[in-house]
């Protein structure tokens, strides 16, 4: 039997080793968790993507009690991005969170299943990787692909 060995890179950053883009979109991410619905769960979680055209879209996390009709707060921006600029790339992603007391979540969390098959999607859509930034208090995770996280893709471009 042959085995077969898959390996992520994923670089851990500060905020003050990031670029000036980065950096904003970061803040453009935690600042879309105050937009967040989330009743059920108190997770709040805010995405924002950067698009080549240099725009920022927001995205947060919308609950609702007749589970599944809520989205998470990524393909929340992803798809407000598509709506808004059809033809225009993603470049990055960034994602933030904060807890039921409203304190950011010290971790990085990461994409849902479902939002990793959108990313997937958007990268092959456009021909091009994703940066993910994954917001933490203590640190940053710095991918450059979806693929990272989700080497097996249903597609691939």
């Amino acid at each position: 039997m042959e085995e077969l060995v898959l390996k992520s890179t994923i670089h851990v950053a500060q905020m003050e080793e990031l670029n000036d883009t980065e950096c904003a979109l970061i803040q453009k991410a935690i600042a879309a968790t105050d937009g967040s619905y989330a009743p059920y769960s108190h997770f709040h979680v805010g995405a924002a993507v950067l698009l080549k055209n240099g725009e920022m879209v927001m995205g947060c996390n919308q609950e609702n009690a007749a589970f599944p009709a809520g989205i998470c707060a990524e393909r929340t921006a992803l798809f407000s991005a598509g709506a808004q600029y059809p033809d225009v790339p993603v470049l990055m992603l960034a994602i933030a969170a904060r807890n039921a007391e409203g304190v950011l979540q010290e971790e990085p969390i990461s994409p849902c299943g479902v939002c990793r098959q959108v990313i997937i999607e958007t990268e092959t859509r456009f021909h091009q990787s994703i940066r993910i930034l994954l917001y933490g208090t203590k640190h940053i995770y710095l991918i450059d692909s979806i693929k990272e996280l989700m080497p097996l893709s249903f597609i691939d471009f």
